[in-house]
């Protein structure tokens, strides 16, 4: 059996990844790539202290995020691409300054 402290360590460093990814990439989709890695990251030490004490609540929650990353990725890729439509441009730094 794999110890805790190795699904920990893998998980910060997907997380660690994906937050390098929101805070130095500047297009919308890898942003959005980097946000599931971190859910994702989360999922698995969900998923891992879950296993190691028997119980079923962090498989539990694993559905919540799964749903709510689910919707996420809906909402944010049709915002995106509204948005590539009328920019012709899915960089963050170009985007931001969003004016009517």
């Amino acid at each position: 059996m794999v110890p805790v402290s190795y699904y920990f360590a893998l998980s910060a460093i997907l997380f660690t990844l994906g937050a390098l990814g929101v805070l130095i990439r500047r297009n919308a989709i890898i942003v959005f790539m980097s946000i599931e890695l971190m859910l994702n990251a989360a999922n698995l030490l969900f998923v891992a202290f879950a296993r190691t004490y028997g119980a079923l609540n962090g498989q539990i929650y694993v559905f919540f995020v799964i749903a709510v990353a689910a919707a996420e990725v809906a909402v944010g890729l049709a915002l995106i691409v509204a948005i590539f439509r009328s920019r012709q441009t899915v960089n963050l730094d170009e985007i931001s300054s969003m004016k009517g």
